[in-house]
């Protein structure tokens, strides 16, 4: 229950600062659209670094610069009022099985989607990990540190759900679609862009506090 208690006092903070950072880029009219990415950065990291030791301070520039970008706030909060789910109970449910390399994404206990995914290379591998998504939440994003390449104007990194630090499911550029089905990515579970709207839209709809993501072996 502590734990609990914490992590929603991390979440409202969480939101509370985008609240800020939104209002002061509404009130500076800073909102623009999102920059074309260049020749030259095509050669740069695809994404983001989800086990960097400075990933938080990472995360609110990213935060800060997706209100810029797009003019919409990156959090949904959990539904203080629902109670707490785990796998297959939850309304929304997605196990990522890393020795197969995909997603089986459940909603209300039926299996309606199987895709390939790219979890983290031999030298990124993605954690173990069970949990509700932290509340982060994209629509499309293009890092000006990492840009990577650009999905038709959504970035490097499309309907990211982030599920704790800097490790998300996301869509990913089309030069990737091909390393699908093999652990290629940097940590974080990448899928089809297509398939990435899908999962986001599920979470949007149900909300965090109801939907379950496993990560295993």
């Amino acid at each position: 229950m502590k734990k609990q208690i914490l992590k929603t006092i991390a979440l409202i903070t969480l939101f509370l600062s985008a609240v800020l950072v939104y209002s002061e880029a509404q009130a500076q009219e800073t909102v623009a659209p999102m920059a074309a990415v260049s020749a030259e950065e095509t050669n740069a990291l695809e994404e983001l670094d989800p086990a960097a030791p400075n990933i938080e301070e990472i995360l609110q520039e990213m935060d800060r610069e997706y209100i810029r970008q797009t003019g919409q706030l990156p959090y949904i909060m959990p539904d203080f009022l629902e109670i707490s789910c785990q796998r297959y109970d939850c309304p929304v449910y997605a196990e990522v099985r890393k020795s197969e390399q995909k997603l089986y994404l459940y909603v209300r206990g039926a299996l309606v989607h199987t895709w390939l995914v790219s979890t983290g290379s031999p030298k990124n591998e993605t954690p173990l990990w069970q949990g509700h998504p932290n509340g982060r939440i994209y629509d499309k994003y293009s890092s000006k540190a990492n840009p990577g390449g650009d999905y038709k104007g959504l970035g490097n990194m499309p309907y990211a759900v982030f599920l704790h630090a800097g490790y998300a499911v996301h869509g990913t550029i089309e030069s990737n679609f091909k390393k699908l089905g093999t652990k290629a990515s940097h940590g974080c579970v990448r899928v089809h862009p297509d398939n990435g709207y899908i999962f986001n839209r599920f979470v949007r709809q149900y909300g965090i506090s109801a939907t379950w993501v496993s990560i295993i072996n």
